[in-house]
C-alpha cells in the first residue's frame, strides 16, 4: 500500500501540521521534550507517523552525542534513519518503541503490563516511548491505572497517546499531558503529495483525477493515498489514468456536472438545469451528494467573488470558478445557495428524493 511505501520518515516530509513539527522540534532544540504527550485529531493526518518520528528522534544517535551547541546544527538531520536505533525502530524491532492498540487492549490488565513495563530502562537508547492509539477506548478503571504512571514517569519513559475523540478522555488524564491538535489537511496540501506520489511511481494521472482524490480524502491524507493505491491496482500495467477513470472506479460524480448546472442555473435555463438531475439520477448517482458538492462548488465561486487571494490559497486556481465568480452576479449566487440549501435539506423527508432540486431549480430561475 502506498501509505505505507510513503510514510515519512522525518520531520521535514511531513504534510502539514507544522504548528505540531515546530514545536516538538523546538522542545528537541532545547531539550525539554515532554514525559506525556496526546496527538488528538481526524484519522489519517498523521498524529502515529509523528509520534514514531519523535520516538525515533530522542533516541537518534546523532541527537544523544550532541551538545547544547551542537543540537540547532543537527536538528534537520534527525532522526538519521540510519543509525541502529533509527534502523531498529523502521523495522519494527525495537524494544524501546513499545506500540499499543488500545482499541483491542481496553482492560486494566493490559495497563498494568504496561507500567510494570515503564519501570525496566530502555535497551538500546535514552529512552522508551509508549505510544498509545485510540486511547480514548480504554477502560475507566484501565485510565485510573495509567494515572500514577503519567504523573510521576520515570525519567526514561515518554508517553504517546493518540486519539480521534479527545473529548472521551478524563480530565485528570489531559492534565497531565501536553496536548497537540491535528487538523484535516487541506485539498491543496493533499494534491501535492498525492502528485510527488504518482510522479515517483511513473503514474500519469489528470489533475481533474487527482483532484478528485484529494476531495474524497476529506482532509485524511491516508485514505488519499489508499484511494490512489486502489486506482493502480484497477488499472494493472495501464499508466495513464483519466479523470474519468477515477470517477468510475471511485463513485465519483464528474466534476463537470458542477459548473455546467450552475451555468444553467446562471442562464435561467431551467429544463436544461432538470435534465442535468435526471441524467444522474438515471445514471444512478446520491443526489443528495450531488447537491452537497454543488453547494460546496457554488460556495468556491462565491468565496472567490469576494476574496480572490483567500480562495487561490484555500483551493487553487480553477478557471471554471474564476470564470463563473466574473460572469454571475454576486446577490443571485447567493440565492442559489440559499435555495439549494434549503433542497439538500428538504431531500431527507420527501417521498421523490428528486423533487426538492427539481423544485429548487425552478425558484433559483424564477419560474
Amino acid at each position: 500500500m502506498l501509505y505505507r511505501k510513503y510514510r515519512p520518515k522525518t520531520f521535514s516530509e511531513i504534510t502539514g501540521q507544522q504548528h505540531v513539527v515546530k514545536t516538538l522540534q523546538g522542545a528537541l532544540l532545547g531539550g525539554r521534550v515532554g514525559h506525556a504527550y496526546l496527538f488528538s485529531g481526524p484519522r489519517g493526518t498523521g498524529k502515529t507517523t509523528l509520534a514514531r518520528i519523535l520516538a525515533k528522534s530522542v533516541n537518534c544517535e546523532k541527537y544523544s552525542i550532541a551538545g547544547k551547541s551542537e543540537k540547532e546544527r543537527v536538528l534537520g538531520r534527525i532522526p538519521c534513519n540510519v543509525c541502529a536505533s533509527c534502523s531498529s525502530m523502521d523495522k519494527g524491532t525495537s524494544l524501546d518503541l513499545i506500540e499499543i492498540d488500545a482499541a483491542s487492549q481496553t482492560g486494566v490488565d493490559d495497563i498494568r503490563q504496561l507500567t510494570d513495563s515503564v519501570r525496566t530502562a530502555a535497551v538500546g537508547g535514552r529512552f522508551k516511548v509508549f505510544v498509545i492509539d485510540e486511547v480514548h477506548m480504554l477502560s475507566k478503571s484501565a485510565f485510573n491505572a495509567l494515572l500514577k504512571t503519567l504523573e510521576e514517569p520515570p525519567s526514561h519513559a515518554i508517553f504517546i497517546l493518540a486519539t480521534t475523540e479527545p473529548n472521551k478522555i478524563l480530565a485528570t488524564v489531559l492534565s497531565r499531558v501536553q496536548r497537540f491538535d491535528f487538523k484535516k489537511l487541506t485539498e491543496n496540501e493533499i494534491l501535492s503529495k498525492l502528485k510527488k506520489i504518482a510522479e515517483t511511481e511513473n503514474i500519469k494521472i489528470e489533475d481533474i483525477g487527482l483532484r478528485a482524490i484529494a476531495k474524497a480524502s476529506d482532509g485524511a491524507l491516508r485514505d488519499g493515498e489508499v484511494l490512489l493505491s486502489k486506482l493502480i491496482a484497477i488499472n494493472g500495467d495501464e499508466n495513464n489514468i483519466s479523470a474519468q477513470s477515477v470517477h468510475d472506479a471511485l463513485g465519483l460524480i464528474p466534476y463537470h456536472y458542477y459548473p455546467d448546472f450552475l451555468s444553467k442555473l446562471a442562464a435561467s435555463n431551467g429544463p436544461e438545469a432538470i435534465s442535468v438531475l435526471h441524467t444522474l439520477n438515471d445514471s444512478g448517482f446520491d443526489l443528495e451528494n450531488f447537491a452537497k458538492e454543488f453547494l460546496e462548488y457554488a460556495r468556491k465561486v462565491l468565496i472567490t467573488k469576494v476574496n480572490p487571494v483567500l480562495a487561490s490559497a484555500i483551493h487553487g486556481n480553477d478557471d471554471q470558478i474564476m470564470a463563473h465568480s466574473s460572469n454571475i452576479d454576486g446577490q443571485e449566487l447567493i440565492n442559489i445557495i440559499n435555495i439549494f440549501s434549503h433542497a439538500r435539506a428538504g431531500m431527507r423527508h420527501s417521498p421523490i428524493p428528486i423533487l426538492p432540486l427539481e423544485l429548487a431549480v425552478l425558484d433559483a430561475v424564477g419560474k
